[in-house]
């Protein structure tokens, strides 16, 4: 639409803001505007959708223009939910097996991990996109659930070894100190049933890091997104999810709990950051589960070749020049 103001003695045609002829409405011209094809080279250069390029509009009837204070509460609740769901599927399963006296190992993993996630964690973060008036698709889109590209794939493969190295000299540094962490209540079953870690290692990769990762990064850092920058968000999201953790934990006290949350709290950090560089849901809960199954997998192997392992340390050491 023409300014009648304008100062343009000739009248120059406005143009259709579809990229068309811009006074008979036609069809969009094969090259289109230069901003939009400009918008199209970038996005097929990066193939990605950062969380940040799917905030929803203020003006959104999802949103109704939720304030930075409605937000931020709202991705915090929605987190704090889930694990109370956790809880709650947790000592349902509990009763129930008192009253069957008691399940087997494997049926007490598969009930806490498979139905306990996928029904607390997933069902609470599928709940709340529900309520917000999400379809299928828009869930899809809005978490960025996509098959990862070969970049994407790298990133979470490295990701997770560099979280590794890092969590495991952050561990050495709190081990030197002579104060003891709490312990991973699954770590220690995992510890006097070695036979069963390959099986927690295949549940890291088809619950464990999708569902997590569904709920506190997905849902919980998405939503902080729409009206927080990366870092805050981030951060936010981080001091939701290593907490959530302590209702595995066990011994250690009080400090030893803050210290294993606090370790906890390094891995969500780069899980955050690694989301909203990628905008891959895919990705991240890729990576989430390769660092939990390295630390599994370097469990299993000082159990099941701990003497053998120390016996070729010795025999190595005496070949050392020095």
């Amino acid at each position: 639409m023409t300014d009648p103001s304008s100062d343009d003695p000739g009248g120059s045609p406005a143009s259709a803001p579809d990229g068309g002829s811009p006074t008979d409405g036609g069809p969009p011209t094969d090259g289109g505007s230069p901003g939009k094809a400009a918008e199209t080279g970038a996005t097929a250069s990066t193939d990605r959708t950062r969380p940040s390029d799917r905030v929803v509009p203020a003006g959104d009837p999802s949103t109704g223009g939720d304030s930075l204070a409605r937000t931020v509460g709202s991705a915090v609740a929605v987190g704090v939910l889930g694990v109370l769901a956790y809880v709650a599927v947790s000592l349902v399963f509990a009763t129930v097996g008192q009253f069957v006296g008691g399940f087997s190992l494997g049926v007490s993993l598969a009930l806490s991990l498979v139905v306990g996630q996928y029904v607390a964690f997933v069902g609470t973060g599928l709940a709340y996109l529900r309520l917000r008036g999400f379809d299928r698709a828009r869930i899809v889109e809005y978490l960025g659930i996509e098959r990862p590209s070969l970049l994407g794939l790298v990133i979470a493969v490295v990701g997770a070894v560099a979280t590794f190295a890092v969590a495991l000299t952050l561990s050495a540094v709190v081990a030197s100190s002579g104060v003891e962490p709490a312990q991973n209540q699954g770590a220690a079953v995992a510890m006097q049933n070695p036979a069963i870690i390959p099986a927690i290692v295949l549940a890291m990769f088809l619950v464990v890091g999708p569902c997590e990762e569904f709920l506190f990064r997905g849902v919980v850092q998405s939503r902080l997104r729409e009206s927080l920058p990366a870092a805050p968000a981030i951060v936010v999201a981080s001091a939701v999810f290593a907490p959530a953790h302590v209702i595995s934990l066990s011994g250690g006290g009080a400090s030893g709990v803050a210290i294993a949350i606090g370790l906890l709290v390094f891995p969500s950090l780069l899980f955050g950051v690694v989301y909203e560089y990628t905008g891959n849901l895919v990705v991240v809960a890729l990576m989430h589960a390769l660092y939990n199954s390295i630390l599994l997998s370097l469990l299993y192997i000082v159990i099941a070749y701990g003497p053998e392992l120390e016996r070729a340390a010795a025999g190595g050491a005496a070949l050392l020049p020095v």
